[in-house]
């Protein structure tokens, strides 16, 4: 945001913002409730997710930088269709909607920005919706993992940034639990995978590029 708007808005916008500190496991946006701001992340790992079949569905995780809440703005008063919970500890910038629309409205490098990352955002979703009914398991979970590591980055032992729970990563490719820690343990038994402390590294991502296209 602060890197997309005119200098003139910025002292604007540091009187505006709050900025929020939250311990791993907090939620900060609950689905169905009224749309109040949006949040930026600058500092941690934040999962958005909605209930499906009272399931959890993780829909995507936002890292330093990113934007989370935006699915709920709307014309009008509206809620928010998704829920959001910090995977570690965060710092986040809070932003009251109101503000929020009247940048979009003045800042045209915010608005575009913005425009491509929904754009980006709604083709990911898209080949999920698609991974379910054409991949297997096995499948859905290579192409989750990449999609992960090309989110995410690797630290430098070349492991996935994150701490990834066996649980959230089934929530993620969409399956269950056992089937999530089934796939995985076969694919680190191939060599494709290595897993250590709740990290995951790709040993070799030419054969994880197959599955997830077969």
């Amino acid at each position: 945001m602060c890197k997309h708007v005119g200098v003139e808005w910025r002292e604007n916008i540091n009187i505006k913002r709050t900025v929020i500190c939250l311990k791993k496991g907090q939620q900060f946006i609950a689905e169905g409730g009224s749309v109040d701001g949006v949040y930026f992340v600058q500092q941690g790992l934040v999962k958005v997710y909605q209930c499906r079949g009272g399931k959890d569905s993780i829909v995507r995780f936002a890292k330093k930088g990113d934007i989370v809440g935006h699915r709920g703005v709307a014309v009008g008063k509206s809620l928010f269709p998704i829920s959001a919970m910090c995977v570690e500890d965060s710092v986040l910038c809070f932003m009251p909607i109101d503000f929020f629309k009247v940048l979009l409205k003045t800042n045209i490098g915010l608005t575009y920005e913005l425009l491509m990352f929904y754009a980006e955002e709604l083709q990911v979703s898209e080949q999920k919706v698609v991974n379910q009914t054409r991949l297997s398991v096995k499948g859905r979970l290579a192409w989750s993992i990449v999609q992960l590591e090309n989110k995410l980055g690797i630290d430098e032992d070349g492991y996935i940034a994150m701490v990834l729970s066996k649980t959230d990563l089934a929530a993620y490719v969409g399956c269950t639990y056992e089937s999530a820690y089934r796939m995985l343990a076969e694919l680190i038994g191939e060599g494709v995978l290595c897993l250590a402390n709740k990290r995951v590294k790709i040993k070799d991502k030419v054969r994880l590029l197959y599955y997830s296209e077969v």
